[in-house]
């Protein structure tokens, strides 16, 4: 904004406009120029200094500065080296109100020294090994460029074999015997002095071999399996792996934990080197690189760490204020690691500068508070790491000047209609004027609708109409004043050729005439130029007027093409018409011959906005049939660069539209002119227009959520295309949450086009939905769509039932399964014939889903028949429900909860071990694991036998006591006993995987672990493996350390142990004695009492019995042949036992223990109750 001001006006600090690079090197042939230029008012003087010391120019004769400026120029015509100015120069450039500085520059001479002499042996290797060429160039500044040639100056041909290291040695993965036919040189060319030097050549000489062994990779560059490598923000990253081997290893790269990013890596020389472009942060991390061939793999990995030299994140900038005014000036910068800011003024140390109580520091920002005249400086602000450091100038002019127009207070700006336009208004002032544009003299601010107004205070109308005339005004006012200019807006027709020339063919001698009928603003200067084949006319015989071009006397020489211009000082139009000369012409005009329109010009693109523009165009010619339709077109450069897409449509009667556009499109247009005969050629391109970036406004489609296992579903969707993305860095949220359930939606971002869920349950129903997201914001959400987990194979029918309704045919009956797992596609019935031992062959029959039943006719009606029904599913058979059906019957029962799980090729056998000859047929669910022959009265006795597993058997509740390296595992099942063998499945950490089968029932000792080791176990049928438990997590305790302390081996615990053995002994004692002393037993006493009808055994364990003729104890001793025995003394053993159970010892003796019950008087008396034992027995009977 100063720079319109007079120099005489406004007072100015210094401002640093050019300067050399921060690392100078200069070419030793030349002159030394180091650059420094600066404005301000007044202007500054120049002082430089020379690695931190003040540099006298006056008194060097080679150096002298140029003329108002402080730009060196070091000259050695008088004598002198170049390498004698290297060092760090740094320029400053100062006036009164302050010192600017350069950036320390640092000068160095460019060099470009010899290749050492030196004898190079010959080098001998054996055929198949490999061998590296050193180069070795000499330190040249900047480095020099290597190559290989041979003593012939010819380039050495470089192939996956053979090729040259970042560091310029040449490398052979393996040597062959042609190698051998040339020699090696390796050349420098230095940049500067344009020179290249060649060091001695190489002589390779190989041993050769009958045959060449064949190797496992090994590497050359770099060695080892890891390296590392520092990188800084922005540069280029090359990683480097050249292996040797036999045949020749290729090379393959990864990162870790991602991608590479395809947008910024190159491979280069063969795949062995790894380039990317403009390093971030998000480059860092492990590359490894795989070399391979045929005999193994070998992997490098390389660590690549990330760091920045310091970069801007906000640049202080000038700073104006007035008297009593607040301000900041902010420096931020960034890097890896973080730079440190350091604030200068006028080139020292802010800390050393006098106080100034109107400023204070506060880290990265300066603050001022009520300013005061006097106290303008230049300020530096200093961000150092490291790697490097940024040096940022910044004033603080402290003015009090009332408002000022930079321009003259009147102007006049001309425009033609419906075009773009802008009044300038350039203002200055301090404090920083407020400025208005108002239109004639009335009405409130302008601004907002088709009017913008820019900082710089320019008024932006987008649309120029003619309601659009008049006198607008801008007022800049400040507390010191306003000053104001006046624009006068007058908008102009547009220049149009109304009636454009035609295409003739004239006889030789006669004239020809052209039109061109032209439509514009009268106030503007109309100029009209005639052209033949883009050169100007020129001869006698060319009448001209303002509407008609005439030709008179027309011969060969006047044929060509005639174009007509008509402009004006804003703006112009043309067209072009073909003039044919004939000897015998049957007419003066070519016949109107209909064809295709000449394709649109001159298009032109105005009024633009976020979501639209203006395309305007002139029509060509529609050689004479009217033009119907105009056709836009479209291409952009981000997703689908040079492709065309049609965009809209629009009546041959419009040449200006507005176009609807998406966000986030770098469009360019062009239109196609369509009349009845077909369609113009494309007209040329318009320039480019981008609209900004939104939010997505399209949802993905095509969403879809099916299985690819049994445990998972994927879910898909077509990618939003590119021109629907509306920004960058595009990803989808993918929503999820299973179906008619309470659970949450559970969400996950990503940038592929499926996401995978796993753990799920077979063929369970999910609510599926996908949102598309950009940088700037989230889309809609596409509508819910069902998908379903993955499918498994069936479960088997829920029942098969078989009915003979007559002797010719079998119905059968069946219900779809418990487990479908899936969508059912139908049934597979297979049967045979089973005549004892023998079977007949299987037949197969299909059934669509929705069949249910089957009659089979009989091929011999005493057949039996062996059925298997299996349910289909898109996976495949399911498990089988087999019905045996060893003689013909009236009905098989239903089993609702049977099943067998066996090879749908392979019938199986399962007889039960004992069968009743005749048992009614049950009514009631036979339950699970057990097998029960069902059979019904019939005057032959039939017999039908099913021989079935049980349904729904399950292995469950496994439980896992670890221990230091052992556990102990259990689990729950429902089979039957001894009908399978169980596998028990462990994976260590390593996903190694070990089974043990055993056949005894749980618990189950697990040893040989590994102590502190992770685990997973899972128990599994090993004659049906699909039945199987889920996986079970646990982890072994670690081993005991020195710093362990067992506490079975600590005294005091042994001693506690041994006092309580000790205890319970004497406890032990005593109960036995007092146990030990016989009882009584009133058994006459008893008898005389009345009985209850029943025994009933009391409070204190005795029992009380009725003496009946005839009739024995209710607790008596029953025979093992079924009778019962009858009393044969009042004292028996059997009528006085407890139960009435008889026991015997391991030998066979008997043990008779009974008791009778005591008179309350007794039971009161001895309240404990002696327990019976065979000591009390014997003491009784004594």
């Amino acid at each position: 904004m100063l720079c319109g001001l007079s120099a005489t006006t406004v007072k100015q600090p210094p401002t640093i406009t050019k300067q050399s690079p921060k690392d100078y090197i200069v070419d030793p042939r030349d002159n030394i120029i180091i650059e420094c230029e600066a404005k301000g008012n007044p202007l500054p003087s120049y002082t430089w200094t020379r690695n931190r010391k003040f540099f006298n120019v006056a008194k060097d004769p080679r150096v002298t500065m140029r003329r108002n400026s402080g730009t060196l120029e070091i000259g050695f015509r008088s004598g002198g080296r170049p390498d004698e100015y290297e060092g760090e120069y740094q320029c400053f450039a100062k006036n009164e109100f302050g010192t600017a500085l350069s950036n320390k520059i640092l000068l160095r001479v460019s060099k470009s020294p010899l290749w050492p002499k030196e004898y190079l042996e010959p080098v001998v290797v054996n055929e198949g090994s490999h061998a590296i060429l050193p180069c070795n160039p000499p330190p040249g500044l900047p480095p020099p460029h290597i190559f290989w040639m041979n003593s012939a100056m010819l380039p050495i041909t470089q192939d996956r074999r053979v090729s040259m290291g970042l560091n310029g040695d040449l490398y052979f993965s393996n040597v062959l015997a042609k190698d051998a036919e040339t020699d090696y040189s390796c050349n420098a060319r230095f940049h500067f002095t344009h020179t290249i030097q060649q060091k001695n050549p190489f002589t390779l000489k190989v041993l050769t071999t009958r045959g060449i062994t064949e190797t496992t990779p090994t590497f050359l560059s770099p060695t080892g399996t890891s390296s590392s490598k520092t990188v800084l923000r922005g540069d280029e990253l090359l990683l480097e792996c050249i292996a040797a081997g036999v045949p020749t290893p290729s090379i393959t790269w990864y990162k870790k934990g991602g991608d590479l990013p395809s947008k910024k890596v190159k491979f280069e020389n063969f795949n062995k080197t790894l380039r990317i472009v403009g390093v971030s942060e998000a480059d860092a991390g492990d590359y490894s690189c795989l070399a391979s061939n045929k005999m193994g793999s070998i992997r490098h990995t390389i660590s690549v760490r990330y760091k920045a030299s310091p970069y801007w994140l906000s640049e202080p900038k000038n700073l104006i204020l007035a008297p009593e005014e607040d301000g900041n000036l902010i420096c931020r910068a960034n890097g890896l690691p973080k730079p440190e800011i350091k604030w200068l003024i006028n080139g020292d140390p802010i800390e050393s500068a006098p106080p100034n109580p109107s400023r204070r520091v506060a880290g990265d920002t300066i603050i001022f508070r009520s300013v005061q005249i006097g106290s303008s400086a230049v300020y530096q602000c200093n961000a150092s790491s490291e790697h490097g450091y940024l040096l940022a100038n910044a004033f603080v002019n402290i003015l009090d000047v009332q408002p000022r127009m930079l321009a003259p207070q009147s102007e006049v700006i001309r425009v033609i209609e419906n075009n773009r336009t802008h009044l300038d208004c350039p203002f200055f002032g301090s404090p920083l004027p407020m400025l208005r544009w108002f239109k004639n003299g009335q009405g409130s601010n302008l601004d907002g609708g088709q009017y913008r107004t820019y900082d710089n205070g320019t008024l932006e109308i987008k649309r120029a109409r003619k309601e659009d005339q008049g006198t607008y005004t801008c007022v800049a006012t400040n507390i010191l004043g306003k000053a104001e200019k006046q624009v006068r807006l007058e908008v102009k027709d547009p220049t149009r050729i109304v009636r454009a020339p035609e295409n003739l063919v004239i006889k030789r001698g006669e004239n020809a005439r052209f039109d061109c009928r032209i439509s514009y603003d009268l106030s503007l200067r109309l100029t009209v130029t005639w052209l033949k084949d883009d050169n100007p006319l020129s001869g006698w015989r060319m009448k001209k007027d303002e509407e008609s071009l005439t030709v008179t006397n027309v011969n060969e020489q006047d044929e060509g093409v005639y174009t007509c211009i008509v402009s004006t000082e804003l703006d112009s139009d043309s067209a072009k018409a073909r003039l044919t000369v004939q000897d015998d012409p049957t007419s003066r005009i070519v016949p109107e011959i209909k064809d295709r329109p000449e394709p649109p010009t001159d298009l032109e693109l105005t009024d633009p906005s976020e979501r639209s523009v203006r395309l305007t165009w002139v029509p060509g010619d529609d050689n004479h049939s009217p033009i119907k339709e105009f056709l836009v077109q479209y291409e952009e450069d981000l997703w689908e660069r040079g492709k065309w897409k049609n965009l809209t449509s629009y009546p041959g009667n419009l040449n200006s539209v507005i176009l609807p556009l998406s966000p986030y499109v770098n469009y360019q247009f062009r239109v196609i002119a369509i009349n009845e005969i077909g369609a113009s050629r494309p007209s040329r391109p318009s320039e480019r227009y981008r609209t900004s970036g939104a939010p997505p406004e399209v949802y993905p489609q095509k969403i879809r959520g099916a299985g690819s296992r049994k445990n998972n579903m994927e879910i898909t969707w077509e990618p939003v295309v590119g021109t629907d993305q509306n920004g960058p860095n595009l990803r989808y949220m993918v929503w999820w949450r299973r179906r008619d359930s309470r659970e949450q939606w559970k969400n996950l971002t990503t940038r592929y086009e499926k996401h995978v869920i796993w753990d799920t349950d077979t063929y369970v129903a999910y609510e599926i939905k996908v949102q598309a997201i950009n940088d700037f914001g989230p889309g809609p959400e596409s509508p819910i769509v069902i998908g379903h987990s993955g499918e498994d194979l069936p479960g088997p029918p829920r029942y098969l039932r078989v009915q003979e309704r007559n002797m010719d045919t079998i119905y059968l009956d069946w219900d779809q399964p418990l487990e479908p797992n899936g969508i059912l596609t139908g049934y597979t019935l297979k049967y045979q014939t089973v005549n004892g031992t023998k079977v007949g062959r299987m037949q197969t029959e299909s059934f669509q889903s929705n069949i249910t039943s089957y009659t089979l006719r009989k091929a011999d009606r005493n057949a039996r028949y062996k059925f298997y029904l299996s349910a289909r599913s898109q996976i495949g058979l399911g498990e089988a429900y087999i019905v045996d059906v060893t003689q013909s019957t009236n009905e098989v029962p239903l089993i609702t909860n049977a099943t067998v799980l066996v090879d749908s090729a392979t019938p199986v056998e399962m007889t039960p071990s004992a069968v009743p000859t005749t048992v009614e047929t049950p009514t009631t669910v036979i339950p699970p694991t057990t097998v029960i022959p069902s059979t019904t009265k019939s005057p032959l006795s039939a017999v039908t036998q099913v021989h079935v597993f049980a349904r729904g058997s399950k292995i469950w509740n496994v439980t896992v006591s670890p221990n230091t390296n052992y556990a102990n595992i259990s689990w729950t099942h429902n089979f039957p006993p001894d009908s399978t063998e169980f596998v028990i499945e462990y994976i260590d950490s390593n996903e190694t995987v070990t089974n043990v089968t055993v056949k005894h029932e749980t618990p189950v000792k697990l040893a040989g672990l590994i102590a502190g080791a992770k685990y997973r176990v899972r128990v599994y049928s090993r004659e049906f493996t699909s039945v199987s438990s889920k996986y079970v997590s646990f982890e072994t305790s670690s081993a005991y350390t020195k710093d362990q302390v067992d506490i079975a081996t600590q005294g005091w615990f042994i001693g506690l142990m041994c006092a309580i053995a000790l205890l319970v002994l004497i406890l032990l004692i005593v109960c036995f004695i007092k146990r030990s002393r016989g009882g009584k037993y009133p058994v006459r006493e008893k008898k005389d009492l009345p009985l209850d009808a029943v025994d009933q055994k009391d409070q204190d364990g005795s029992f009380d019995y009725r003496d009946e003729d005839n009739k024995p104890l209710q607790g008596s001793q029953t025979s093992l042949d079924g009778t019962i025995k009858q009393p044969d003394s009042e004292d028996s053993l059997v009528d006085y036992g407890e139960g009435g159970d008889g026991q015997f010892n391991e030998d066979g003796s008997f043990i008779g223990q009974y008791t009778v019950k005591k008179d309350k008087e007794e039971t009161e008396g001895n309240e404990s109750s002696e327990a019976t034992s065979p000591v009390n027995a014997i003491y009784s009977l004594a």
